[in-house]
């Protein structure tokens, strides 16, 4: 599939006890079937083939050569599927049994994993039935129908022709252990673990289970895919729900619901992976003995990347996670705030309106830093500095956000004062960059200036996307004393803004929701016809996809030949491909080029999973070039 995709398939297939023919054709079935639908990892559960709960049976002989056979079977009728195989079956080895994964891939079995862990809960009795070994034994070959087939724990199996693609396997308690099997695979290579489990369904375990699989996935920085067994299994004192599962580095991509069909597939991102694990995985790992190397191939022609990305990655989807979300950002930012100002032992906080979205945020921070501390609101100084381009609109709304907030609000006109300046310096008066740039290094001299009368602290307003893209003026909006929306993207702005006017009354409600609905602009040219002029999307071109852009870019690490298929797939119907190409080479060539804007930003508290602060989150110098991206593009 493109871009380092790889659909994955977990599944519970309806099986019958002990009836290994029947079991061996609706996985043979189910194979072909994933296959056809892309799916290049399929995973069945726990003992698929003869099911989990045949008891004393485990022991004849009938059953483990039904089993032997029919894995064997099973490989040679699916001989052409563009895929790797994982199916659970007891395997008898010089005279042992063992609870195993059975790997297959072109027409052979590859491979055998032993489980490692097994439990001695009241309803399961594995070490009555099952030989235990060591995880820190190296792998051994065993014979296999006159092949020669690796059997051991430390086994991983790679794509020979897709060197990121790499999986290896554990079974059921493994994941449970404090010492999981796939975190010695994560850490050798592997970055795709599959768990092939029989989990019996009792209430809250799904949760649970859910949640140890989400984890895993983050901790070992792969794709977690869990097929547990479900319905055909006995019921004399459990039950079994079919909950099978897919993670990424985190984060669930599919789910089959308990009880729910027992199938999901999902996209994983081989790429991302590799992305994270260069951060994480930066040395290596010699722990446990030396891994063997199991090379097959899976080019699955059928594969389409049918994932869905989120338009606005760095909001929530639904309503309740972004007012949860929001309560934290606003509490980590006023926190933050907080802090600074009691340890520089500040008597004001100085906030510029211009009646948009980050300026509001940015008092809405304030304020509640000064309520954490117990100051009245009137120690919040807010600014309003109309010049050429404002708007009696934006202007009044900064004027009633400061009164609905309970704040002290000054009434700074800088017309005179820029115009002056211009004149000194000679300027025609023409509305260019000097123009412009002129009006907000005012404003923020005039900031700086009244908060040295007040014993004051300047509280920035420029957002992450403003960063990323250089939208400031150097030593203007650009600079403040703490820069309290460093980290939060244009889009989530709005949010949190909206956040706070659900959440408000009277006056205040109705400001915020004007402010809302007011176009985003520097208004540093003149108004038409008292309407703003000069609106920053038309500029530099939506926020929405340059926040998509810079998530991509930034936080998985995708190249931009990767970045403009997902957004083009994201956003059709909404912009052309045409349209994706001309704002993503704007969003690289900024990018680059204003990097020197970054390299001295001031102190800002960082909220999420993407920052731009010089002093850890991204460095970069300030002289790189483009062009590898341009080209890739």
């Amino acid at each position: 599939m493109k871009f380092g995709f790889q659909k994955i398939c977990a599944i519970t297939p309806e099986i019958r006890l002990c009836d290994v023919e029947y079991n061996a054709k609706i996985i043979k079935e189910k194979i072909v079937s994933a296959e056809k639908k892309g799916a290049s990892v399929i995973v069945f559960p726990e003992l698929a083939l003869t099911g989990y709960t045949v008891g004393d049976l485990i022991y004849t002989d009938a059953l483990l050569s039904a089993a032997k056979n029919s894995l064997k079977n099973i490989a040679e009728e699916t001989a052409t599927a563009e895929c790797i195989a994982f199916i659970g079956l007891p395997l008898s080895v010089n005279g042992l049994i063992y609870n195993v994964a059975g790997v297959i891939n072109k027409g052979k079995v590859i491979g055998f994993i032993p489980k490692t862990f097994y439990p001695n809960y009241n309803e399961f009795y594995e070490k009555r039935y099952f030989a235990e070994k060591s995880f820190f034994c190296d792998a051994e070959y065993i014979d296999f129908f006159g092949e020669k087939v690796p059997f051991g724990q430390k086994l991983i199996f790679k794509e020979i022709n897709s060197p990121e693609f790499s999986v290896a396997a554990e079974i059921c308690e493994d994941l449970w252990s404090p010492l999981s099997p796939s975190e010695y695979h994560a850490v050798h290579g592997a970055n795709i673990i599959v768990n092939l489990s029989a989990s019996d369904e009792t209430v809250g375990k799904a949760e649970f289970r859910k949640n140890l699989v989400k984890n895993q996935s983050a901790k070992t920085v792969s794709v977690y895919v869990y097929a547990d067994a479900g319905m055909g299994e006995s019921t004399t004192d459990v039950v079994y729900s079919g909950h099978d599962l897919i993670a990424e580095n985190g984060k669930i991509l599919s789910e089959s619901k308990p009880f729910g069909g027992g199938v999901c597939y999902a996209d994983a991102d081989l790429s991302f992976i590799e992305f994270e694990r260069r951060k994480v995985f930066n040395k290596p790992f010699n722990s446990c003995g030396n891994y063997l190397t199991v090379g097959f191939s899976a080019d699955n022609k059928n594969g389409k990347v049918e994932r869905i990305f989120d338009r606005a990655p760095f909001v929530p989807k639904d309503k309740d996670s972004l007012f949860s979300r929001a309560e934290t950002i606003l509490d980590i930012q006023s926190r933050a705030l907080a802090k600074r100002v009691s340890h520089t032992h500040t008597n004001k906080l100085v906030v510029g309106l211009s009646g948009g979205l980050d300026s509001t945020l940015a008092a809405i921070v304030a304020a509640k830093a000064l309520s954490i501390l117990n100051k009245p609101s009137l120690d919040l100084i807010t600014v309003t500095m109309p010049c050429f381009g404002t708007t009696s609109r934006t202007f009044d709304n900064a004027c009633g956000l400061a009164k609905g907030l309970g704040a002290t609000l000054k009434k700074v006109d800088i017309t005179k004062s820029v115009l002056r300046h211009l004149k000194d310096i000679k300027h025609g008066g023409m509305p260019d960059v000097t123009y412009e740039n002129a009006q907000a290094r005012e404003r923020t001299q005039v900031l700086m200036d009244i908060a040295n009368m007040c014993g004051g602290l300047v509280v920035g307003t420029g957002d992450l996307s403003e960063l990323a893209l250089g939208w400031a003026t150097y030593n203007g909006d650009h600079m403040s004393m703490y820069g309290v929306n460093c980290s939060v993207p244009k889009t989530l702005v709005k949010y949190l803004v909206s956040f706070v006017a659900e959440n408000s009354k009277g006056k205040l409600k109705w400001v915020l929701d004007d402010i809302l609905d007011t176009p985003v602009s520097p208004e540093l040219l003149p108004a038409k016809g008292g309407e703003i002029s000069q609106k920053t999307e038309d500029i530099v071109g939506p926020y929405i996809l340059h926040d998509f852009f810079l998530f991509h870019f930034i936080r998985r690490g995708a190249s931009a030949e990767k970045i403009k298929y997902l957004a083009v797939k994201t956003f059709h119907g909404e912009f052309s491909e045409e349209t994706v190409e001309k704002w993503l080479k704007i969003f690289i060539k900024r990018f680059f080029a204003q990097q020197f804007k970054r390299s001295c930003v001031p102190d800002g508290v960082k909220v999420g999973s993407v920052a731009l602060s010089p002093r850890g989150d991204w460095r970069m110098p300030s002289d790189a070039i483009p062009e590898v991206w341009l080209k890739n593009l």
